[in-house]
């Protein structure tokens, strides 16, 4: 195709050479469809870039609407409820030497065009006003119950060490404390804990007295008030609505929000309109140290808990787990208070509506035998018996993530997405894909989800009454049964000792098995005496038919270093057989030394494993194992022997016949 070049420089086709193309109009005519179409938008409403910005977020619902706009007959405003909400969580924020709380306004700061200006008193005379002080005269900014993609939005901004993992999962960093406190931790001993809290030898209750609990409330307080801005959850514990708890946790950090948003019971819109004030509330100032000078510190890590005042206290740790156990100690308090057994279990039911307990040391495969495909999970880890049947206590899980793999527990590993923490882990620098094998910052690396993460979690997390409740050991002694059954006495005697042995290393570099005792399979947490968990237990398990088992994931044929473990797939096939049934109807006979009842045979598993002598090609050193294991269940249970229940010791000495007998 030719081209003029024209004098003043332009540039035209030779339209005569263009064989039937007409030529192009650019001037509008009368007829607007022979226009080229044309596809530019209406332009925005929008005169500057902020305003722009503005445009890109639709207006949420209200946080917590009315149903009825109208209370005692007088409408109430959205002015009207905002308001009222913000004096609960001032009144929660309040000190204890001043009488009102901090003025708080909702809100990111970052956001906040100006300062809201709030309505002075009129002062008719000039007296200088001697209790104003800094922190009086400043707004603390409230972000309440943020949903998971704005607490991101906070923590990546604001909280060094947060980062999107390859899987959608927010990692986050707890600081110097990786894990628990347990020495660290002090209740309150009060006339109400006096004579209810299990205190002294053994017990987990380290006691403090209520004026150290109020510095130390007025120490953290404090902090959060003189942030710029605080995180506030009001949610809820126990998926029994009849039991349910209610809680508010005031944080300093969006990883603790999303920690929490996602292990309690998230409340819809309509649930939070009734909210009101809390049962309990956490004041977690994790990053502000406690005073070391103040009486009971030992360090400048304080976990505190007053169940007068139902407050708890957290200053020098990070942790989020933290809370969770805080609160679940709380529920061990609470919860037998109303005839409710509060439970350190996971619980799955199956399609007929068969419900079964697991209770577990750490390494005994609580979670991998809870989580069972052909059954729904109601909960991995805290749960309440009550007249109604069982209940979750939580709206999550916390799953340990060493050396996590896909193959493994494909339910864990999918559940780590988008809105789930993951702590103190791992990641490659470039792709953000987690390695969960590194230990580099802590052994104890943890994920956080809603237990809707988890596809054949049942919800509401709610079942009927247990049918088995199943004791798992790992022993790694090797002299424990497979599989056997228990009558309610030997139920409450292994419930009360909670036994596992971990294989230790020594300074030579031997390793051996280590016999571990945890009262209830939770020690860490139970406030009352164990004999009363376990005289609950047992009655329940009576009135409606449960059967008690203990099964040993460890060890067989042997001692750790020379026996083996015993397979998973043989466990699996005794857990399906006590869910079945088929282990009621099966022959047994009675073990030397703990008296247990162990079946003569069941399909899928070899015979000669059933009863752990047969595996065992020293005959004496099994006896003289199981001997020692006996000796160290009897010794642990020095600590439970005195303590009475009811007006005379029948129960604790039949509890205490049912024991290794030698």
């Amino acid at each position: 195709m030719a081209s003029n070049g024209v004098g003043n420089g332009e540039f035209s086709f030779d339209n005569k050479r263009r064989t039937g193309l007409p030529k192009i109009q650019t001037q509008k005519t009368e007829d607007e469809n022979v226009v080229c179409h044309d596809d530019s938008a209406t332009p925005v409403k929008a005169q500057t870039l902020e305003e722009l910005h503005s445009l890109q977020k639709k207006k949420s619902a209200p946080t917590t609407p009315i149903k009825s706009p109208h209370v005692f007959g007088v409408a109430v405003s959205e002015e009207e409820r905002q308001k009222q909400q913000l004096q609960s969580i001032s009144a929660s924020l309040a000190s204890l030497t001043r009488e009102t709380g901090p003025k708080v306004v909702k809100g990111d700061p970052a956001r906040q065009a100006e300062t809201p200006k709030v309505q002075q008193p009129v002062h008719h005379h000039h007296t200088p006003a001697l209790n104003i002080s800094d922190s009086g005269l400043k707004f603390t900014h409230i972000l309440y119950n943020l949903s998971p993609a704005e607490l991101y939005e906070q923590a990546i901004k604001y909280e060094k060490g947060s980062f999107i993992t390859s899987s959608g999962a927010l990692a986050t960093l707890s600081g110097a404390k990786t894990g628990h406190s347990p020495r660290d931790k002090r209740v309150v001993r009060d006339e109400t804990t006096e004579d209810d809290l299990w205190w002294g030898k053994g017990s987990p209750n380290i006691e403090m007295d209520e004026q150290t609990f109020l510095i130390n409330r007025e120490r953290a307080v404090d902090y959060l008030c003189s942030l710029e801005k605080v995180f506030v959850n009001d949610q809820f514990l126990n998926w029994d609505p009849n039991n349910r708890i209610k809680v508010r946790i005031v944080s300093a950090r969006a990883y603790h929000s999303l920690f929490m948003h996602n292990m309690c019971i998230r409340p819809t819109p309509e649930e939070l309109e009734d909210f009101g004030t809390p049962d309990f509330t956490i004041y977690n100032a994790g990053q502000f140290p406690c005073n070391r000078y103040t009486h009971y510190m030992t360090s400048s890590t304080s976990i505190d808990i007053n169940l007068a005042r139902r407050e708890m206290v957290i200053l020098g740790t990070q942790y989020a787990g933290e809370m969770k156990k805080g609160l679940f100690g709380v529920m061990h308090y609470l919860m037998p208070k109303r005839q409710i057994l509060s439970l350190h279990s996971g619980c799955n039911m199956g399609k007929e509506g068969d419900v079964a307990l697991f209770f577990g040391l750490s390494g005994t495969g609580k979670t991998t035998l809870s989580t069972d495909h052909n059954r729904y999970l109601i909960g991995d880890d805290e749960h309440c018996w009550s007249d109604h049947g069982v209940s979750n206590i939580e709206g999550g899980c916390y799953a340990k993530c060493i050396d996590l793999a896909r193959e493994k527990e494909p339910d864990i590993w999918n559940a780590i997405k988008f809105g789930t923490v993951l702590e103190n882990v791992v990641f490659e620098e470039h792709t953000r894909e987690v390695d969960y094998t590194d230990k580099f910052v802590t052994e104890n690396t943890r994920a956080a989800y809603p237990i809707e993460y988890i596809p054949n979690a049942k919800i509401p997390c709610v079942g009927p009454h247990p049918k088995n409740v199943i004791l798992l050991a790992c022993d790694a002694f090797g002299v424990l049964p497979p599989v056997s059954k228990l009558n309610l006495a030997q139920t409450m005697y292994h419930f009360i000792s909670g036994y596992t042995a971990l294989v230790a290393g020594t300074e030579d570099g031997i390793k051996e098995p280590t016999a571990t005792f945890s009262a209830c399979f939770g020690a860490a947490f139970i406030m009352l005496h164990p004999t009363k968990y376990a005289a609950m237990l047992a009655e329940k398990m009576l009135k409606h038919g449960a059967t008690g088992w203990l099964v040993n994931t460890g060890w067989s044929g042997g001692s750790y270093g020379s026996g083996s473990r015993i397979k998973l797939a043989y466990t699996r096939k005794n857990i399906d057989a006590i869910h079945s049934g088929d282990l009621l109807k099966a022959e047994y006979k009675k073990t030397e030394v703990f008296g247990l009842e162990i079946p003569t045979a069941l399909e899928g598993v070899p015979s000669e494993i059933l009863d752990p002598v047969n595996t065992w090609p020293d005959k004496k050193a099994h006896k003289d194992t199981l001997l020692k294991l006996g000796g160290l269940f009897r010794k642990n249970f020095e600590v439970f022997t005195n303590y009475k229940i009811g007006s005379d010791s029948n129960l604790t000495e039949e509890i205490l016949a049912a024991g290794p007998n030698f």
